[in-house]
């Protein structure tokens, strides 16, 4: 068997609220309900387990691959909701896109502080 990822847990201060946001966002299912989690579904199977949290969030950084045309409603919802989105982690370019690696790329916070990406090609290239 070859080895994949299938899960995730995000620790959000609200699970519902948090799975919502990022489902949305990205143009995904509802989340569903897995026992304490609030479950987003990704194309390739794997899933974010959103869970409530009350603590001290670690921030994690979440990058998803889109293709072209995802990426362009992505960003679209981003800009409708007011959102702050940079061209780089270190947020030293807002309201910018990257064109790393021949695609398009681009940050923002998302619930519980975490940083999410979206990018329309793999580092290192196609």
């Amino acid at each position: 068997m070859s080895i994949e990822l299938n899960h995730t847990i995000v620790h959000v201060p609200d699970r519902d609220a948090g799975a919502r946001e990022v489902a949305s966002l990205l143009g995904l299912e509802e989340p569903t309900r897995y026992g304490p989690f609030a479950v987003v579904e990704l194309a390739n199977g794997v899933t974010l387990d959103f869970m409530t949290d009350d603590g001290e969030i670690a921030v994690q950084h979440y990058a998803f691959l889109v293709g072209e045309e995802e990426f362009t409603a992505i960003h679209g919802r981003i800009v409708e909701r007011g959102q702050t989105f940079w061209a780089d982690p270190f947020r030293q370019s807002p309201y910018e896109i990257n064109t790393n690696d021949g695609g398009r790329g681009l940050y923002w916070e998302g619930p519980g502080g975490h940083n999410l990406e979206i990018i329309t090609v793999p580092y290192g290239g196609a």
